[in-house]
């Protein structure tokens, strides 16, 4: 089941002509990843002590309908495919009628912190994405 958070739109998220900002449905997705990261063990304090890091290195997204000023969001996040130093995962955002509203496939590479290159995707994590991918 894919994870999921809740929360509404604010007046900060609109742009001039009175809907969400397109740059905001990419901060809705980070704070859904982040949560979904953070519920496998892996908080920022975690992460730190390790020396590692996830990276965005490719998004791949579709504005599919406008989202207005109060509205209720719903963001979900599953995995789609895992690797030994990557992974991919797909955000989905609905309205509160449960309308699709963007979508996203996300490409992220674990790095070491100190000498920024790729490193394994932690155990924890690996198990968590491996879990959440669709059975075929």
């Amino acid at each position: 089941m894919p994870h999921q958070i809740e929360f509404s739109v604010r007046s900060t998220d609109l742009d001039f002509i009175g809907h969400v900002n397109n740059a905001k449905y990419l901060e809705y997705m980070e704070w859904a990843r982040f949560d979904w990261i953070w519920q496998t063990g892996l908080t920022l304090d975690e992460l730190q002590r390790r020396a590692i890091m996830p990276v965005v290195v490719n998004i791949n997204i579709n504005y599919r309908k406008e989202l207005r000023i109060r509205e209720q969001v719903i963001a979900r996040t599953s995995a789609v495919k895992v690797g030994e130093k990557s992974f991919v995962i797909k955000h989905e955002l609905f309205n509160q009628s449960e309308q699709l509203v963007a979508d996203a496939d996300v490409t992220m590479v674990m790095i070491d912190a100190n000498s920024r290159r790729s490193t394994a995707i932690p155990e924890e994590l690996r198990e968590a994405l491996f879990a959440e991918l669709p059975v075929k």
